[in-house]
């Protein structure tokens, strides 16, 4: 089973915010209720089912999916 991730733009390393995001889930029967999740959460769900954790790349821009001005 694997756990797709990716960071957070708004929630930085000390604002006590969750910085993951929960992009997907391959295989098993997991099923996840919260939008944000923190590392040490997302650590003993893997833990726990025997998953791994795949932490996605982002563009930096943040400028996909949004509609440009006419």
């Amino acid at each position: 089973m694997k756990i797709f991730v990716r960071e957070r733009m708004r929630a930085e390393e000390g604002t006590r915010k969750p910085r993951y995001r929960v992009v997907g889930i391959q295989g098993g029967d997991l099923k996840i209720y919260a939008k944000r999740i923190r590392r040490c959460e997302l650590k003993e769900l893997a833990e726990q089912t025997g998953a791994e954790i795949v932490y996605l790349p982002r563009d930096g821009e943040g400028s996909e999916g949004k509609k440009k001005a006419a």
